[in-house]
């Protein structure tokens, strides 16, 4: 047997999906504390660690495992089962929606997961208990076929909740943290990728409000077969070039895999009420690198409605001086 190699980037996705249903028994719950008991139950349950990179070879079992720990206090049961980790496009939003339902050629390695049940035996989607403030232990195998497609393979392991845990008001809650599985089979690899729409910005739109913020964005598609980092960086500088805000490393990162396009964002968080900055924002993708440099002026909307009123008065002052000037000139020649 052989097992899985470790972590060896960065490529780490911590996935928490939380549905709630029910009716509430009381109306005027406070929103607050409903809001907290949603969240510490979306938070019961853990898994670690919250992905894996591997290199696949034909004909191989690949054996490991996971902890899922239980943080509440009660007895909570769970079942782990292998979902396909990929993007669909939606006409509707016209972007990439992460999806665990869309099976392609990238997906192939969901077919190829069991996990050992307590009888030792390995299944498709076995059931588990744990105890408050433990964890359980949740081996895995990964058993490629003799023929497998070049290039990426991808999966989410995940730790479903079955005992939903109910708050003050009535609301179920389940959660379901994943492990994504990042495989690499060999063969020909191709990184090949597109960076478009280079957007500099002075507005975002934050908790459903517009703020003045500076922001870039670009959108990074995947052409090739296997999953690449895009990263993008916004640099502000003043007019003599100081500079005012570079990203850190751990921020402008999103691995981008086959058959997706998904947006790569940066934003200067602190940025003033005033100012006049050069905004530089970069992208590097699949081995190219687009970068675009714009002048940007930041004033508070009261400032800038009277400057552009102030604007405003000169000129048309300007255009009466001109037009007396022109009529004395008209009188004098008569």
């Amino acid at each position: 047997m052989k097992n899985l190699i470790p972590k060896i980037s960065v490529l780490t996705v911590a996935l928490m999906l939380c549905s709630a249903f029910g009716l509430s028994s009381n109306v005027f719950a406070d929103e607050s504390s409903e809001q907290t008991e949603l969240m510490r139950a979306a938070t019961s349950i853990s898994i670690s660690p919250v992905s894996k990179v591997l290199q696949l070879e034909e004909n191989t079992i690949y054996e490991d495992s996971f902890k899922v720990t239980n943080n509440g206090d009660s007895r909570m049961d769970f079942e782990v089962y292998a979902a396909p980790y990929s993007y669909t496009y939606s006409e509707t939003d016209d972007e990439y929606k992460l999806g665990f339902s869309n099976e392609n050629n990238y997906t192939q390695i969901t077919r190829w997961i069991t996990f050992k049940d307590s009888s030792g035996n390995y299944v498709a989607k076995p059931n588990f208990s744990a105890e408050p403030n433990s964890s359980v232990n949740i081996e895995y195998r990964i058993s490629t076929p003799s023929s497998i497609p070049a290039g990426g393979q991808y999966a989410v392991l995940f730790a479903h909740t079955l005992s939903s845990t109910t708050t003050s008001s009535g609301i179920k809650t389940e959660a379901s943290p994943g492990l994504v599985v990042y495989g690499r089979a060999s063969g020909d690899t191709i990184v090949s990728g597109e960076i478009s729409k280079m957007n500099i910005s002075r507005t975002i739109e934050q908790d459903g409000e517009s703020k003045t913020i500076i922001n870039a964005s670009a959108k990074v598609k995947n052409s090739g077969n296997v999953d690449f980092m895009a990263i993008g960086k916004l640099t502000v500088q003043g007019l003599f070039g100081q500079t005012y805000y570079e990203s850190p490393d751990n921020r402008g990162r999103i691995s981008v895999i086959p058959e997706s396009e998904l947006t790569v964002s940066e934003q200067w968080d602190d940025t003033p009420y005033f100012g006049i900055f050069r905004v530089t924002w970069s992208v590097t993708a699949a081995g190219q690198t687009e970068e675009s440099s714009q002048l940007m002026l930041i004033l508070p909307p009261p400032v800038l409605v009277t400057m552009i009123l102030l604007l405003t008065i000169v000129i048309v002052w300007i255009i009466i001086i001109v037009r007396k000037r022109k009529e004395r000139r008209s009188r004098f020649m008569v």
